[in-house]
């Protein structure tokens, strides 16, 4: 199967080591967070610890609405993840497809 270029773009995140997975880690960081991803299958709880997040940082929140984030990043159970390059973040937003889509809150 093809990856999208959304999950091509998360991918080279990871290489660069701009990706930060899970709520902790993302919590710590002191700036620099400019996209959150959030996983189809977030408990509500963490949905609303996203949306904490998404207002901390001023950034967009993205919901994968298909294929599982742990799938797309590649950590075993991950339900979060912030991207810390611009760039990046700016490419992702401008290529998001129907596997992600913008989440500001309300009904998933």
């Amino acid at each position: 199967m093809q990856r999208s270029k959304v999950e091509t773009y998360i991918g080279f995140c990871r290489k660069a080591g701009k990706l930060t997975c899970g709520f902790n880690a993302i919590a710590q960081q002191k700036k620099e967070v400019y996209l959150l991803l959030l996983c189809c299958t977030a408990s509500e709880n963490a949905v609303k610890d996203a949306l904490k997040l998404k207002e901390r940082f001023g950034c967009e929140l993205l919901l994968s609405s298909r294929v599982p984030l742990e799938e797309t990043v590649g950590k075993v159970n991950c339900k979060i993840a912030a991207v810390r390059d611009r760039e990046l973040a700016k490419a992702i937003l401008n290529n998001t497809d129907d596997n992600f889509i913008s989440y500001s809150g309300g009904n998933r």
